[in-house]
């Protein structure tokens, strides 16, 4: 498996370098977020880290990968193939990088998009992505702000946000971010 330096200069080839800071606050933020809540903080900054390396792929290349590795693509994937880079990466670091800890797949998977009952690290990473101190967008402030006191309630409201977002943009929803969103409400009740 790479290390930490491996993937760093993977990264540093691959990324724009403003992406690649973004993984470094994801990857920093996972690892607050991982000692606050009780998670393993090495699998959480491993997973920050790695969990945009497919982001500035083109779409043809990610939909290429995915199609030779079995990834089912649906139609909101179809439609908006950028939500690919996600699972792309699992390829990537599992094939390049050697890492094949499936808490850490797992989480760089559902980054995009979530899903129903989600892993402590998966909703690490899912936070950490949308949280990490370069994001600059209305109600970011108010998120960080509740993932301080529940990753669940921060969860859900990141949820609300991206949904917002997308329906905003008129694009389509996928529909694990719905699942994810309903079930989050369901336990609350």
């Amino acid at each position: 498996m790479w290390d930490e330096e491996q993937i760093e200069q993977y990264l540093k080839a691959n990324l724009k370098p403003k992406r690649y800071q973004h993984s470094l606050g994801v990857r920093d933020t996972a690892g607050k977020l991982a000692n606050r809540y009780g998670a393993d903080e090495k699998k959480a900054r491993l997973a920050g880290l790695i969990h945009d390396c497919a982001k500035c792929m083109s779409d043809s290349d990610l939909i290429s990968i995915a199609n030779e590795n079995g990834i089912n693509i649906d139609e909101v994937l179809e439609e908006t193939p950028n939500l690919l880079h996600g699972v792309v990466a699992c390829v990537i670091a599992k094939d390049k990088m050697g890492i094949n800890d499936t808490d850490i797949l797992s989480a760089v998977a559902y980054h995009t998009t979530g899903r129903p009952n989600m892993t402590i690290l998966e909703k690490i990473i899912y936070l950490a992505d949308y949280i990490e101190p370069m994001r600059d967008f209305p109600g970011v402030d108010d998120i960080r702000q509740e993932a301080e006191k529940s990753l669940d309630k921060a969860l859900l409201h990141s949820f609300n946000s991206t949904i917002r977002h997308v329906l905003n943009k008129g694009q389509l929803l996928h529909l694990n971010t719905i699942k994810g969103r309903n079930y989050l409400i369901s336990q609350y009740k």
